[in-house]
C-alpha cells in the first residue's frame, strides 16, 4: 500500500483539476435545481483527498533519496522535450502545504461566499489554482514550471476579476495580468537561452550543466537577469509590485492563497535555479537590491494604508523581499523555511481579515473598532497570525531569523530589524483600529462568524503554533550557546518597540489626513505607493501610448497610402488603356513596333 501511495503521488495535483472539472455542470448552468453547494462540496472533497494522499506520501518518503519521474512530451528528430517530476521531502512538504492551505481556504469560502450566485465558478477556479500550485511543487522541469506559472497568471486574472461587473475589479485584473506578463516574457527568454546553450530543461540537468558550463561573464549576467525577471513579477517585487495591491479587489478566500503560497511559487522556482544564478554576480546583486528596496519600501507603504487587505498585501511583498535577499546571498534552505513560516502566518491573518470583512461589509479599518469581545476566534486568529509573522519568541519567524543571523552578513541585521519594526508597528496599528477602542456604527452588531469560517481559523491557529516545532524538526535545532545573543536581543527589542510605537501612536478614525502640508505629503507619498503608478503613467505607459500613435499614423498614412497609390495607379492606367483597345490587329502591331523602336533608340543612345 505504501509503495502504491508513493508511486501515485505525482497524481496529487490532478485532484484539484478534477475538482475544477466536476464543477462545470453547475458553473455552466446545466444543473440549477440543487444550487451551487454540491459543486463546492465536491471540490472540497477533492482537496481533502489531495491532502491525505500528499501527507501519507510525505510520511513514507521521510529522508529517503528523491525519486524522479520523467514523461516524454514531444519527440521530433533529435528534439526530446520531457516533463519531469521529483518526489523528495522538500517537494512533498511544499505539496502538503499547498493542499492543506487550499483545503482550509475552500472551507472558509463556504461561509464567506455563502450568498454568491456564482459559487460554483469560484470553486472551479480555486481547483485550477490548486492544480497549478501542486504541479509547481513537484515539478523538476523548467519548461513545466514555466507553463504552470503561466496558468497561475491566468488564474490570478480570473479570480481577481471574479466580480467582473465592477469597473475597479476589471481594471485590477487587467493590471495584475499585464504586470506579471512583463516578467514572464523575460523569463521565457531565459528558458530559451538555457536550452540553446546546451542545458537540459530539468532542474537536475540544469544544475549539472551549470557546474561544467564555460560561458563569458556577460552571458552569465544576461542569463541570470532574465531568469529572475519572472519570479520578480510573481512575488510582487519592485518595480513589478503594484499588482498584488490591486489584486485585493478579488474575493478574500482567493487572497488567502495569493498572499501565502501563490506569491511563494515564483520564489520556489527561483530557489531551484540558484546553481545558475551563482555564476552571475550581477544577478545575485540584483536579487539583494530588489529584495532590500521592496522589503523597506512596502513596509513603509503598509503603515499608511486604511484598507485591511491592502495593508497585509504590502506586508507580503516585504517578506518576499527578504526571501529574495536570502536567495541572493545563496541561502536556499533558509529561503524555503522563510516561505513556509510566512505562508502559514499570512494565511491566518487573511482569514481573520476575511471574517472581519464578512461581518462588517467594509474593508476600511477606520470604520471599525471595539469588536474583540464579541469575536474571540477572529481576534485570536489575528493575534496569533501577527505574532507568527514578527520575530517574537517562540513563534515561527523568530526561529527563522535566528538561523539567518548565524549565516548572514552584519548589514542584513539592520534590514531585518527595520522590516520587523515596521511590521510590528503596522499589525499593532491595525489591531487597535479594528479590535480595540469604541464601537463604530459598522461594528455595533458583529456576531462571531459561522462554523465554516471559524473551523479553518482554529485549524490555522494550531498550525501556526506548531510551526516552531516543525521548523526545528526539519532542520537541526538551534543551539542556545551558538546564538548571537546581542542580535537576538536586538530583534526582540525591535518587535517590542514596534508594538509599543503602534500602541501609543495617536490614531484618528476621522480625518486621518493631516492638515500640515509636510506631514500630509508624507502620508500621501506612502499611501499612494510612492506615486509609482503616476511614474508608470508618465514613463512606460506614455512611451507605449506615443509609439502606438506613431505606428497608427504610419499604418494609416504611409502603409495605407502606398497601397491606395498602387490601386489608384492601376485604375487610372486601366482607364487609359481601354481607349486603345480597338480590336484591329494592325493597330496593335503598330503600337508594338513603335515601342520596340523607341526602346532600341533609347538603348543605342545610352550605348553611345
Amino acid at each position: 500500500m505504501n509503495q502504491w501511495i508513493l508511486a501515485t503521488a505525482w497524481l496529487i495535483p490532478i485532484y484539484g483539476l478534477l475538482g475544477a472539472m466536476v464543477t462545470l455542470p453547475w458553473s455552466l448552468g446545466l444543473i440549477q435545481r440543487t444550487g451551487s453547494r454540491p459543486a463546492a462540496y465536491l471540490n472540497i472533497l477533492a482537496s481533502l483527498l489531495a491532502f491525505w494522499h500528499g501527507w501519507w506520501a510525505l510520511m513514507i518518503q521521510g529522508n529517503a533519496p528523491p525519486q524522479e519521474l520523467t514523461f516524454h512530451w514531444l519527440r521530433v528528430a533529435d528534439l526530446d522535450l520531457t516533463l519531469a517530476l521529483t518526489l523528495s521531502p522538500q517537494s512533498l512538504l511544499a505539496l502538503t502545504t499547498v493542499t492543506i492551505l487550499t483545503l482550509l481556504a475552500q472551507v472558509f469560502a463556504l461561509g464567506y461566499m455563502e450568498k454568491d450566485w456564482s459559487l460554483a465558478r469560484f470553486y472551479g477556479l480555486m481547483g485550477f489554482f490548486e492544480a497549478a500550485l501542486g504541479g509547481i511543487a513537484l515539478s523538476d522541469s523548467l519548461i513545466l514550471s514555466y507553463m504552470l506559472l503561466e496558468l497561475l497568471t491566468l488564474s490570478t486574472y480570473l479570480l481577481v476579476g471574479f466580480w467582473y461587473a465592477q469597473p475597479l475589479v476589471v481594471t485590477a485584473a487587467r493590471d495584475a495580468f499585464l504586470t506579471k506578463r512583463i516578467g514572464d516574457v523575460l523569463f521565457l527568454m531565459g528558458v530559451v537561452s538555457l536550452s540553446s546553450l546546451g542545458a537540459g530543461l530539468t532542474f537536475t540537468e540544469i544544475n549539472q550543466w551549470a557546474g561544467t558550463a564555460n560561458l563569458s561573464p556577460g552571458v552569465w549576467g544576461w542569463l541570470g537577469l532574465a531568469l529572475i525577471a519572472g519570479p520578480t513579477g510573481k512575488c510582487a517585487q519592485f518595480p513589478l509590485h503594484l499588482w498584488l495591491d490591486e489584486a485585493m479587489e478579488g474575493p478574500n478566500p482567493a487572497s488567502i492563497l495569493r498572499n501565502s503560497i501563490v506569491v511563494s511559487a515564483g520564489a520556489y522556482v527561483l530557489i531551484q535555479l540558484e546553481p545558475v544564478l551563482a555564476h552571475s554576480p550581477i544577478a545575485l546583486e540584483a536579487l539583494v537590491l530588489l529584495g532590500t528596496v521592496t522589503a523597506v519600501g512596502t513596509s513603509l507603504m503598509a503603515i499608511a494604508q486604511i484598507d485591511i487587505k491592502r495593508t497585509l498585501s504590502h506586508s507580503t511583498s516585504a517578506y518576499l523581499g527578504l526571501v529574495f535577499v536570502c536567495v541572493g546571498l545563496q541561502q536556499q534552505e533558509l529561503a524555503f523555511l522563510f516561505l513556509f513560516a510566512h505562508g502559514v502566518a499570512k494565511a491566518l491573518l487573511f482569514m481573520s481579515a476575511g471574517a472581519i470583512i464578512s461581518i462588517t461589509a467594509s474593508q476600511d479599518i477606520t470604520e471599525m473598532g471595539g469588536i474583540w469581545r464579541r469575536l474571540p476566534v477572529t481576534t485570536t486568529s489575528f493575534v496569533v497570525g501577527a505574532l507568527g509573522l514578527v520575530g517574537l519568541f517562540p513563534m515561527g519567524m523568530f526561529w527563522v531569523f535566528c538561523r539567518w543571523f548565524a549565516t548572514m552578513p552584519a548589514w542584513v541585521l539592520g534590514l531585518v530589524l527595520v522590516v520587523n519594526f515596521f511590521s510590528s508597528l503596522n499589525l499593532t496599528r491595525v489591531f487597535r483600529l479594528v479590535f480595540l477602542g469604541t464601537t463604530q456604527p459598522k461594528t455595533r452588531r458583529t456576531p462571531e462568524v459561522a462554523w465554516a469560517m471559524a473551523v479553518p481559523m482554529v485549524a490555522m491557529i494550531v498550525i501556526t503554533l506548531l510551526t516552531p516545532i516543525l521548523l526545528n524538526s526539519w532542520q537541526p535545532p538551534v543551539v542556545w550557546g551558538s546564538w548571537q545573543r546581542g542580535e537576538v536581543i536586538l530583534m526582540i527589542t525591535s518587535s517590542g518597540l514596534g508594538c509599543w510605537v503602534g500602541a501609543t501612536l495617536g490614531l484618528q478614525r476621522r480625518g486621518l489626513r493631516s492638515t500640515q502640508p509636510l506631514w500630509r505629503f508624507g502620508q500621501d507619498f506612502l499611501a499612494y505607493d510612492f506615486y509609482m503608478e503616476r511614474v508608470y503613467q508618465g514613463t512606460v505607459v506614455q512611451w507605449v501610448r506615443q509609439m502606438s500613435r506613431l505606428t497608427d499614423w504610419l499604418d494609416r498614412y504611409v502603409v495605407d497610402g502606398l497601397v491606395n497609390l498602387v490601386g489608384v495607379s492601376t485604375i487610372f492606367s486601366g482607364q487609359l488603356l481601354k481607349y486603345s483597345a480597338s480590336g484591329k490587329s494592325q493597330i496593335y502591331l503598330l503600337t508594338v513596333l513603335i515601342g520596340v523602336l523607341v526602346g532600341v533608340g533609347l538603348f543605342l543612345n545610352g550605348w553611345k
